[in-house]
């Protein structure tokens, strides 16, 4: 099995620094929907270790694209 990219050990110690989530918006002003702090984090981590530009970062199913996570 591969390595995570982000420890167990170390996602327990950024997300505290996270700010809280707001309250879902109402329906009426629905637009793209939230992804998971932790996949937004394994995206930057992911960037800043392989020194890809934001804008190649590839958008998987392991974390979102750069956009979101920049």
């Amino acid at each position: 099995m591969a390595k995570p990219l982000v420890p167990e050990e170390l996602w327990q110690r950024v997300e505290p620094l996270l700010p809280k989530r707001r309250r879902s918006r109402h329906r009426r002003y629905a637009g793209r929907k939230p992804v998971e702090d932790r996949r937004a984090f394994e995206g930057i981590v992911f960037a800043v270790r392989t020194g890809v530009p934001w804008s190649a970062l590839p958008a998987t199913s392991q974390w979102p694209s750069g956009v979101t996570c920049w």
